[in-house]
């Protein structure tokens, strides 16, 4: 099973334009999503779930979702919260990637935490890096690409690695 972690921070487009750009360009379908946000965005999860669903059903797939609500700026919220996630996918062979683009601090850092400390095994860590922020609250296709990078960080890093002076 393919699983994909997103969190949801102050952009809506940033969740809605890497999903695009990952499904798109890597041809990730997940069959489970989960959205991690603080309470203060959870209104906009909706409008998520309906962006997130119109790509899925453009590309052909219907993925499920579960959705974490942690408390603003709260960092032991957000552990306890993120690690329930952890336990989910816990000795299991699913193919995960986490796409950290909307998220704010409290929520990265906990999931980065958790792909260092724990037992899952994560393939892909997403991040789409846009030069600018003006202009910028659009579709993917509206952005010029040439100021759009859909960097996946486990893959540089491992590239890194696998260079003969790991440089």
């Amino acid at each position: 099973m393919q699983v994909y972690i997103t969190t949801l921070g102050r952009s809506e487009w940033a969740v809605i334009n890497s999903y695009y750009a990952v499904v798109k360009n890597k041809r990730y379908y997940p069959d489970l999503i989960y959205i991690i946000t603080e309470d203060l965005f959870q209104d906009r999860i909706h409008k998520i779930i309906d962006g997130l669903n119109i790509i899925s059903n453009e590309f052909g797939f219907n993925p499920e979702y579960k959705l974490t609500i942690v408390k603003e700026s709260e960092f032991s919220d957000a552990k306890n919260k993120i690690d329930i996630i952890a336990k989910d996918l816990e000795n299991s062979n699913n193919m995960i990637a986490v796409d950290i683009t909307s998220g704010r601090k409290v929520l990265v850092i906990n999931i980065l935490l958790l792909i260092f400390y724990s037992k899952i095994k994560v393939q892909h860590i997403f991040y789409l890096a846009i030069k600018t922020i003006k202009g910028v609250n659009k579709p993917y296709e509206m952005i010029p690409i040439q100021i759009q990078s859909l960097r996946d960080f486990i893959q540089e890093i491992n590239e890194v690695k696998n260079r003969p002076n790991g440089t």
